[in-house]
C-alpha cells in the first residue's frame, strides 16, 4: 500500500502515513485560520512545529501563545487544542507517534526501566536544532523518494533526540485518583454505546455532581467531552482501515453521519473524507 497524502486543496490538511510505518502519522496545515479545535487528547504522543505565524496555545490548565520556531509537545491523555490568533495566518506540522513504540525506545534508551511511558515535563519550547530536527523528518516521510529503512532510521534517530534533550528523569506522573480512573475506563469500555450520567457514576461509585468537577479537573475535559473524544480516536483507527465513512460513523457510537462529520472536524480540524483519502 502506497503512503496516503490527502491533497484536495492547498489549504486543506495534509495526511501521511504508510502501513510499513503503522507506529506514526504526520500531517501539515498550510493556513491554520481554516481550522479550529476543541479541546481534545490523544492516546499516542503528539509533537509539532509552529512553522509560520502565531497562534494560541491551551495545554491542560494554561494557555500561551506560541509562534514560529516554537515546538510544541503533548503527553498521551493530555487535553490540549491549538487555534489561530485573531484571525493572523499561521501554519504547522504535526507527527503523531504510537505510545507503546516510544516507551520501547525510551526503554532502550535507559529512560523508562520499568516498561511504563515517561511523560515529558516540557509542552512548548524554542529550540532551533530541535525545530530543525521536526521539519527534517516530516521532509522524509513524505518524500516519495525516501525508502522504508531510511523513513524508520529518521525517526529513531529524531526522537532519540527528543528523548536525550528533554529527559523527564524521575518526574512525577499524575496523582492517581482510582475512582476517577475507574469512570474513565468504565468509558473506554463502552464508548460506542449510548451511556447514562448514572452508569458512569455507578461504575465509580461517585456522585454526579462530585464526578462531573473533579473528572474534568482531573482530565481537562467532561465526561460527555471524554466519549466523544474516545470516539474520534477509534473512527481514526477505522478510517485508517479505509471502512466507509457511514460505517465508521455507526460503529463509533454517533446517531447519524452528520454529528460525526462535526466532532470529527472539531477534533481534527479535518472532514473524515480528507482523513480517510
Amino acid at each position: 500500500m502506497k503512503p496516503a497524502v490527502a491533497k484536495d486543496a492547498d489549504k486543506a490538511p495534509r495526511f501521511w502515513r504508510d502501513d510499513a510505518l503503522p507506529f506514526i502519522e504526520a500531517r501539515s496545515i498550510a493556513d491554520g485560520r481554516e481550522v479550529c479545535y476543541t479541546r481534545h487528547s490523544h492516546e499516542h504522543f503528539s509533537i509539532g512545529a509552529i512553522t509560520a505565524g502565531c497562534s494560541t496555545y491551551l495545554h491542560e490548565q494554561s494557555e500561551s501563545q506560541v509562534s514560529a520556531g516554537t515546538v510544541v509537545l503533548m503527553n498521551p491523555g493530555d487535553v490540549h487544542a491549538c487555534n489561530p490568533l485573531d484571525d493572523q495566518p499561521w501554519s504547522y506540522l504535526m507527527l503523531y507517534v504510537e505510545t507503546p513504540w516510544l516507551t520501547d525506545l525510551q526503554h532502550q534508551l535507559g529512560f523508562s526501566p520499568d516498561l511504563a511511558f515517561r511523560r515529558f515535563s516540557t509542552t512548548h519550547m524554542r529550540d532551533a536544532d530541535l525545530f530543525a530536527g521536526l521539519k527534517g523528518l516530516y521532509d522524509v516521510l513524505v518524500d516519495d523518494q525516501h525508502d522504508i529503512l531510511r523513513k524508520h532510521s529518521a525517526a529513531v534517530e529524531f526522537f532519540t533526540d527528543v528523548q536525550q534533550r528533554l529527559n523527564p528523569g524521575d518526574q512525577p506522573l499524575r496523582e492517581p485518583n482510582f475512582k476517577l480512573e475507574r469512570a474513565a475506563e468504565y468509558i473506554r469500555d463502552n464508548f460506542t454505546q449510548l451511556l447514562k450520567l448514572e452508569d458512569i457514576c455507578a461504575a465509580a461509585q461517585l456522585s454526579p455532581s462530585y464526578l462531573i468537577r473533579a473528572f474534568k479537573q482531573h482530565y481537562g475535559m467532561t465526561p460527555h467531552a471524554f466519549v466523544l473524544n474516545q470516539r474520534i480516536q477509534f473512527a481514526r483507527e477505522r478510517l485508517r482501515r479505509g471502512k466507509l465513512i457511514a460505517d465508521v460513523a455507526l460503529e463509533a457510537g454517533f446517531a447519524d453521519q452528520a454529528h460525526f462529520q462535526r466532532v470529527f472536524k472539531q477534533h481534527l480540524a479535518a472532514t473524515p473524507g480528507q482523513y480517510r483519502s
